[in-house]
């Protein structure tokens, strides 16, 4: 078997991973041999190397270079930049005035371009809105909004006073909304009147009137009127305000804050109850964000990147880090294949992308529909294309290198909302090889545990993280003593991180490091006959019958 796509000498040389590589080399004196080298540094000197990650992406703030990683024998209590400050937003809206931040689509023929100028005055605004209603830090803002720039203005603006952003997609249900939003006690909610999906307009009045009136915490609603205006939700307790009455033109500030506050609740698929509220801190998603963005996927300054997501997704978050590049970021709501099944290739020609992600189920639904984008558009900017929300199959990866390009780094990234970020992701150093994700990532110490707890180089197993990481959640939201939070994450394996994935690690000859296969969520995974099988594999086997467009695996104890 023979990789996919072999990186040339210059994309090598050219790419962040290998001058940020030089970077740590001159700085710490040590040579890597490759990346595996370089990831056991990451890992053993994990001081060290977010220290230089820092530094060698200019971050704003500042910290004790004594006090970067405090507690670090445990996992669940280790503490990162103790004593440091930063702001999340002050590190996002650094761009040049007249280059442009955020271009948005929508299907229902709604489009934007906001240059970095227009958003901070834009931010600015509404931060001030949120002063007026006395948002401070650790308040909750809410948003129950499209994927739209409206949807990234408020929660920098949230994040520029120190408050907790936390939003759902409009498609939620009134009882969904309410079972995360009613949790957490937002102050403000930003809201649609309505949204486009395939082909129809759904308005959302009722829904919000119902939402708000339930949540005695707010003290404002603020409507986007995303469709043409409708009457404002009848909400007994409060009048509406509209999204372009909020605030008032002020001056842009940031609120210094510690490098561990909370900045992002996000939620738990909610399968066996309400949805776990997953606290995540600003610092530790800022600087694995960069980490992921600039080095594993090559994103820079100028280039645009686009993820087909909604706002519920973690996706959505991990996109708009990549403002802190400086890179523009493409907002699309609607359906991908609506008014045809070409919409978001049309969209990567059009705008000129760089880096084109959307789930692995996206691109199995592009192939069933026999798409060819590789003769019908123009992708000479495409460097990477990405995939995520489920295992990638083999065949999806012959039919991207087949049907889309040839020449590009397809990176199959592995991690989720726990984590707001990866595990397991892309190298634009490394060979792609068919239904592989090229490496673990840097700083992150991925390894595979039999049931036992013993380490595996070869055969499926658990997928568990063995030291810390800055991006490992706060803690849930209303769980003090951190009973549930161990519970989910630690107590199956002491003192590590196991996160769920059944996966392995697989070798090729003169290639380090190894691949990593993911075969399924491991509470997934059946067990007939006691073999393990990982729905990855089914699904992978059913899937290729043309007739079949969507499948669901179930274990039956027969």
């Amino acid at each position: 078997m023979k990789p996919l796509w072999t990186p040339s000498p210059s994309r090598i040389a050219d790419a962040t991973l290998t001058g940020f590589t030089r970077y740590l080399s001159e700085r710490y004196g040590t040579l890597f041999s490759g990346y595996q080298d370089l990831h056991r540094f990451s890992v053993e000197r994990s001081a060290d190397f977010w220290q230089a990650l820092w530094d060698f992406h200019e971050v704003i703030g500042h910290y004790d270079p004594h006090r970067i990683l405090t507690q670090a024998q445990s996992m669940e209590t280790a503490q990162w930049f103790d004593g440091a400050e930063l702001n999340f937003a002050e590190n996002l809206l650094q761009g040049p005035n007249d280059q442009v931040a955020i271009v948005e689509y929508s299907e229902g023929g709604r489009s934007q371009r906001l240059t970095f100028a227009e958003l901070r005055a834009e931010v600015a605004r509404v931060a001030q809105g949120l002063k007026q209603a006395q948002v401070g830090p650790g308040d909750r803002v809410a948003g129950f909004l499209p994927n739209c720039s409206e949807a990234v203005i408020a929660m920098l603006a949230t994040a520029s006073l120190g408050a907790i952003w936390s939003s759902c997609s409009p498609d939620f249900g009134q009882q969904g909304v309410l079972d995360r939003f009613g949790q957490i006690n937002p102050k403000v909610l930003f809201a649609t009147n309505g949204y486009n999906y395939g082909g129809k307009t759904l308005t959302t009045s009722d829904r919000i009137a119902a939402i708000a009136d339930q949540l005695d915490s707010l003290v404002a609603l603020v409507i986007l009127e995303y469709l043409p205006a409708t009457e404002p939700p009848a909400v007994s307790r409060r009048l509406p305000c509209r999204w372009q009455d909020f605030g008032s033109p002020a001056p842009l500030t940031f609120t210094p804050m510690p490098f561990n506050c909370p900045l992002y609740i996000l939620y738990s698929s909610g399968t066996t109850g309400v949805p776990k509220c997953i606290l995540h801190g600003a610092g530790g998603t800022l600087l694995q964000h960069i980490k992921e963005l600039a080095l594993h996927t090559d994103v820079r300054a100028g280039d645009k990147i686009f993820y087909y997501s909604t706002c519920g997704w973690m996706m959505w978050n991990w996109l708009v880090s990549a403002l802190a590049l400086q890179a523009t970021i493409l907002l699309y709501d609607g359906s991908p294949f609506h008014p045809d099944k070409n919409q978001l290739f049309d969209l990567a020609q059009s705008e000129q992308l760089t880096h084109f992600g959307a789930g692995a189920k996206y691109y199995a639904a592009c192939e069933k529909a026999g798409l060819a984008p590789a003769n019908t558009h123009k992708l000479e900017a495409l460097r990477s294309i990405l995939s995520t929300g489920s295992p990638l199959s083999p065949e999806s990866f012959a039919y991207i290198y087949r049907a889309i390009k040839q020449d590009v780094c397809l990176a199959s990234i592995s991690g989720g909302t726990d984590i707001v970020s990866c595990f397991v992701l892309g190298n634009p150093t490394l060979p792609v090889w068919p239904g592989e994700i090229q490496c673990a990532g840097l700083g992150m110490d991925v390894q595979i545990y039999d049931e036992a707890g013993n380490h595996l180089t070869q055969g499926k197993g658990e997928l568990v993280c063995c030291s810390p990481f800055p991006s490992r959640p706060i803690g849930f939201w209303n769980d003090d003593q951190g009973e549930k939070f161990h519970q989910a994450y630690f107590a199956r394996y002491p003192n590590t991180w196991a996160h769920g994935d059944y996966a392995e690690f697989v070798s090729h000859p003169h290639q380090v490091p190894p691949g990593i296969i993911i075969h399924g969520r491991s509470d997934a995974v059946l067990n007939p006959g006691g073999v393990r099988i990982g729905t990855a594999e089914i699904y992978r086997q059913v899937e290729k019958i043309d007739e079949v467009l969507e499948s669901v695996v179930i274990g039956q104890a027969w």
